[in-house]
């Protein structure tokens, strides 16, 4: 059953963020805090949101995503922040079932896509995202400024 994170569903969430920047590599930048996210998806302005997947009233997964916008089609959009899946409930559907709420979530509001970003190395992942149909943008170069570099560039 996939449905809309409650505050409830904090801790797990930030667990699988963790678990997730271990898989991707990654466990040392990952800094995420409970506080961090119950603001950013409850706080009085909250622009992150959020949905997870359960089963048994365990939680298996989530998706965080926020909105963007497609100057060239004059709508928004979602973009995933972030999908994760424990291991021992891959293969399940669960994924799908995320990616399948977000898509109806565009349609339900006239979203014009639906678009995360794969590290090239995760092959069981672009395999699966393949199956649903979403298609790889290597002509789109991702750029990211960020720690001192921002700093500069914000002083600049």
């Amino acid at each position: 059953m996939v449905r809309e994170a409650t505050p409830d569903d904090v801790a797990d969430i930030v667990a699988m963020v963790h678990e997730l920047a271990a898989y991707e590599k990654a466990p040392d930048e990952c800094t995420l805090t409970a506080a961090q996210l119950h603001t950013a998806l409850f706080g009085s302005s909250p622009a992150l949101f959020g949905h997870v997947v359960e089963r048994d009233g365990a939680v298996l997964g989530f998706a965080l995503w926020f909105l963007n916008f497609s100057t060239w089609r004059g709508v928004h959009g979602i973009y995933l922040e972030d999908l994760y899946v424990r291991p021992e409930a891959r293969r399940g559907g669960a994924a799908r079932a995320l990616l399948s709420r977000l898509a109806q979530i565009c349609r339900e509001r006239g979203y014009a896509r639906l678009e995360w970003f794969v590290l090239d190395w995760n092959t069981p992942a672009r395999d699966a995202y393949a199956a649903m149909g979403a298609t790889a943008l290597t002509e789109w170069i991702p750029h990211r400024v960020d720690g001192a570099e921002l700093a500069r560039l914000a002083d600049s």
